[in-house]
């Protein structure tokens, strides 16, 4: 071993180093093969007994009895009195045999799903206090909350109404396969993903256009109960980067407005004057092209998109107008003609449902009908015609051509402000993301 040290000295620092490398469970160590400084020291062993501490007391006025436990979660479908008990930490049959018969908690909780559940239970697990909110009606502000409480008497219930809160929160994620995908391992809702893909649609099309490898950042609210997350709220801003392209989307209300709309951090309005599709972002069928047709079977023009989606999904108008027809029409079935300023009209066919009558104005993004398969349909689907002039057009085409409003002078201050407070939002979410990858 003195030999070969002295005629390969690398060699064998390196086999020393790759020894310990891999022997350390990938732990990187250096070795000193010179020798010892310490080797001839004197060693000497000290034994000197210790006294243990006696452990700290409990304080007099927090007595273990008087302990109470906390635990959430979110209530199931398949959720009986015992099983939501249980799966909270609670032993109590007294409180499981309330639950079982009280009306409040039957119509309420069990069997809902989503539900934000919270129990306050004694060092024993007997329950104390059970509270479970959730949102009855997105338009209103407002949670429900039923709160079941142990009194002198027995168990009690009752429902109560109070305000929503709101937050914000940052996320990001890149593009394996699909928006959804990604929205789901990067724990964003569902609800916030369509937002997204409906504010960036006239820039990005989600169904061809996305690549392996782009890149989301987003700020959103998160509307809460008693410090619980309720439901998802609006989009704040938001990045995407497609094919090395970067969109951005900020949602601004002008004071005094109505109502806001998205815009581009530089102040260019995202809104245009039709939507890109009747549907939330959904998967198309049947393009503006030729195809099959699937009952009669003779290639002709498709002079519509079809968008498949289930029965009763809602439909919306693209552009603010007044409906021209609504009712029963051919191969339509149930069909809804919007006409739009100038000479441009929208059509609505296969509906299941119908929701305005002729002559009724309505605007953008309001719900007119439901997805059905009336008249010449063979599933359940939407089949949507955008005509100019009496002509079939690319529904696409038109909606990215639409124009769109800068923000007004007198606001772009405000939203210079929010717009640099966004990026910085916005950078903060992307680098959380980079982190993790890492």
């Amino acid at each position: 071993m003195a030999l070969g040290l002295q005629r390969h000295p690398k060699r064998v620092t390196a086999a020393l180093a790759a020894l310990l490398l891999c022997g350390g469970g990938g732990a990187f160590a250096l070795a000193s093969l010179a020798p010892d400084p310490v080797a001839g020291m004197v060693v000497r062993e000290i034994i000197q007994s210790v006294e243990p501490l006696a452990p700290a007391p409990l304080a007099d006025d927090v007595p273990l009895a008087g302990l109470s436990l906390y635990r959430s979660d979110l209530s199931r479908a398949t959720d009986t009195a015992d099983a939501l008990l249980q799966r909270l930490g609670v032993s109590d049959p007294l409180a499981a045999a309330f639950l079982r018969g009280d009306a409040q908690v039957r119509q309420s909780l069990l069997g809902r799903v989503g539900r934000a559940v919270t129990a306050e239970a004694t060092a024993q697990h007997e329950l104390q206090r059970l509270t479970a909110r959730w949102v009855a009606d997105d338009t209103t502000g407002n949670f429900q909350r039923l709160v079941v409480e142990r009194t002198p008497q027995g168990f009690a219930s009752r429902i109560e109404t109070a305000a929503l809160t709101a937050s914000s929160r940052l996320a990001s994620g890149t593009i394996e396969s699909s928006l959804y995908a990604a929205t789901d391992a990067s724990g964003i809702p569902d609800a916030v993903a369509s937002q997204v893909a409906e504010v960036f649609a006239n820039d990005i099309d989600f169904r061809r256009a996305l690549r392996k490898g782009d890149r989301f950042a987003i700020v959103y609210e998160t509307l809460e109960g008693d410090g619980e997350p309720l439901r998802a709220g609006r989009v704040l801003s938001a990045e995407f980067v497609n094919n090395g392209k970067s969109f951005q989307a900020l949602w601004f209300q002008e004071p005094g407005a109505p109502k806001g709309a998205y815009y581009t951090l530089d102040g260019q309005s995202l809104q245009h004057a039709y939507l890109s599709a009747p549907l939330a972002f959904t998967r198309v069928t049947s393009n503006f092209s030729m195809r099959l047709h699937p009952i009669l079977q003779t290639w002709r023009a498709h002079l519509g998109t079809d968008f498949g989606a289930p029965t009763g999904t809602p439909v919306r108008t693209v552009g603010d107008g007044v409906v021209q027809f609504a009712g029963v029409q051919n191969g339509y079935g149930n069909v809804i003609f919007v006409k739009h300023r100038n000479s441009d009209v929208t059509v609505y066919a296969h509906l299941s449902r119908i929701d305005v009558k002729p002559g009724q104005h309505v605007g953008q993004g309001d719900i007119i009908g439901a997805v059905g398969m009336t008249g010449w349909a063979t599933g359940p689907h939407l089949h949507f015609e955008f005509r100019v002039n009496g002509m079939q057009k690319n529904p696409l085409a038109i909606a990215r051509q639409s124009e769109a409003v800068p923000i007004p002078a007198a606001a772009k201050p405000q939203f210079d402000r929010l717009a640099a407070m966004m990026r910085i939002q916005l950078d903060a979410a992307a680098s959380v993301q980079q982190a993790s990858a890492q």
